[in-house]
């Protein structure tokens, strides 16, 4: 399976914000996009670039989701912090949508083709309600299809054992966000069950956490059911329309 494609820093662009109206800027300057009023980094190829929204289990290069969405043939940009999700937050950001909101970290500019937003398990882990999550969730799916309305959106739910196996809160996230998915008409990737189903709990490092293993095994897994929701890239004359 190929390997992830390298990763963009999201969380420290170079360069100086700008309100010049021209993005031809040299790649990873920040840019004050007119359209929005937001900063967003350059990217060398945004047409071909996926954004990979998640937690900690996205963060590692060669993770999971990142070799499933790179095994389809997209480059990445990784944005989102380990031990952040709908709800949950660190002393150093915020959960996703507020740490969007306040710059904690930025989105690219231009028309990346696909968006996958990953997590959950550290919203359950902190024990936040059904309702915290799914608001959440709805705030920055509206934000993202707002800044993005040529762009395909995606969720991948929440890694975990399963119902029968021990998954409790982590499962039950997954379905929630599985909801919220439908509601919104957004594909979605169910791991609720995903360390039993593959025999992958034998690849866990910590209990949560996958060793290169685990990644390599389910990023395959990734790979597939992304393939058969039709995420592949889309020929270049389909190309989504640009960032507002």
């Amino acid at each position: 399976m190929p390997v992830a494609a390298a990763t963009a820093a999201a969380q420290k662009p170079q360069g100086l914000p700008t309100a010049s109206p021209s993005p031809d800027l040299p790649v990873g300057s920040l840019y004050r996009n007119p359209a929005n009023d937001r900063n967003e980094v350059i990217l060398a190829d945004i047409r071909h670039t996926a954004v990979l929204i998640g937690d900690s289990q996205s963060q590692p290069k060669d993770s999971w989701p990142q070799r499933g969405i790179a095994a389809l043939g997209y480059k990445l940009y990784v944005a989102g912090m380990g031990g952040t999700g709908f709800v949950a937050s660190t002393s150093k950001t915020g959960n996703y949508i507020d740490a969007l909101q306040r710059g904690d970290w930025v989105l690219p500019y231009g028309a990346p083709p696909l968006i996958v937003v990953q997590g959950g398990g550290n919203d359950a882990a902190q024990k936040a309600s059904d309702t915290q999550i799914s608001t959440n969730a709805e705030r920055l799916l509206a934000v993202l299809k707002k800044r993005y309305p040529g762009s395909r959106l995606a969720m991948i739910g929440t890694l975990a054992k399963g119902a029968d196996n021990g998954g409790g809160r982590r499962t039950e996230v997954d379905a929630l966000l599985s909801r919220v998915a439908a509601k919104n008409n957004i594909p979605f990737v169910s791991a609720g069950d995903w360390l039993t189903r593959y025999d992958a709990v034998k690849d866990l490092q910590d209990g949560v956490h996958m060793k290169p293993s685990g990644h390599e095994k389910l990023g395959k897994v990734l790979a597939g059911q992304l393939a058969s929701l039709g995420l592949q890239p889309r020929p270049e004359t389909d190309s989504p329309a640009p960032s507002q």
